[in-house]
């Protein structure tokens, strides 16, 4: 059996989930999932031998585990996890019997893993209790305009030869002229009164978006090839610009939404996702405050400090 460590509200401990099997860990900012509502929030759901749990007890044990690991512990592993939570009670009680916890290797690892909590429990409390400043909420948003614009958009794509995907089959290939031409005649049927679903359907070679009447569904920037998203982003709702040209060939664009969200609707959004960063540069101050000898013939000979941004010896801005 392979044991995966899982923090719960005293220390890190080995929780079985499956036999010969590790719970998978999700990749980016893991999310929790809601806390369940309790029908009997005393109701005993576990006892091993004096000792018994409630159901509110077991979702405040949930609630510690990191967030990833929560949905496991609640949906297909909630028996799992009670049968790890059960081998904890057993070996621990059994530890205590023999006297283990009064070794030195096992007072040092309790020492540790009691610090380890309080240093998560303190960066959660900087993070919890820092104060957002106004001027830098809008500074972020200033700088990060992009994040909070998007675009529905519809398009028709006219294939060049050589193009990085394959054409559609049976249709000949076009020369840049050929495809900037048919790009061209397929603008005045729509300005005709041609309608666009149609046309995308009978024409584009980008199949499927044409199958869709040439919907591309909602994107943000840097989600398309870079002269298509500069065209769409300037083009005005509901007109048919020019055709674009980008590697794949000439894209004939209709934005059907452009949406762009206000500092009032992202403000909750933007704090959430400066607190860490604020509460790192607590920790910094903290450590700047500490008195700190590391040995670096031990250790090894501290990294430079990384040059301020925009000074000559900082590096360009990818």
């Amino acid at each position: 059996m392979r044991f995966l460590p899982i923090l719960l509200t005293i220390a890190a401990i080995p929780a079985a989930f499956g036999q010969g099997t590790t719970m998978p860990v999700m990749p980016g900012a893991a999310v929790a999932p809601p806390k369940p509502v309790l029908a009997e929030p005393n109701k005993v759901v576990l006892t091993i031998g004096t000792f018994k749990m409630t159901a509110a007890q077991f979702e405040a044990l949930v609630d510690a585990l990191p967030a990833q690991y929560q949905s496991f512990a609640r949906g297909p592993q909630k028996r799992q996890f009670a049968e790890s939570v059960v081998q904890l009670k057993i070996l621990s009680g059994e530890a205590e019997k023999r006297g283990l916890e009064k070794s030195g290797k096992v007072q040092e690892q309790i020492q540790f893993q009691r610090e380890n909590l309080l240093a998560q429990a303190m960066f959660e409390a900087l993070q919890e209790t820092i104060k957002v400043d106004d001027a830098a909420v809008k500074a972020y948003y200033a700088a990060h305009l992009n994040d909070y614009e998007s675009l529905r958009a519809r398009h028709i794509l006219i294939r060049v030869k050589g193009a990085p995907m394959p054409g559609p089959e049976g249709k000949p290939e076009l020369t840049e002229e050929q495809a900037l031409a048919k790009a061209q005649d397929v603008r005045k049927k729509l300005a005709a009164g041609g309608k666009f679903e149609d046309l995308a359907k009978t024409e584009s070679d980008d199949s499927g978006s044409g199958a869709q009447g040439g919907d591309l569904g909602e994107f943000k920037r840097g989600m398309m090839v870079p002269p298509f998203e500069e065209a769409a982003f300037k083009q005005k709702v509901g007109e048919v610009g020019e055709p674009v040209k980008s590697p794949f060939g000439y894209h004939v664009i209709l934005v059907d939404e452009h949406k762009s969200k206000s500092l009032e609707d992202v403000r909750g959004d933007i704090e959430k996702t400066m607190r860490p960063e604020m509460a790192r540069k607590e920790v910094d101050a903290l450590r700047q405050k500490a008195t700190v000898t590391i040995d670096d013939g031990f250790f090894g000979a501290a990294a430079p400090p990384a040059p301020p941004a925009g000074s000559p010896a900082a590096p360009p801005a990818q």
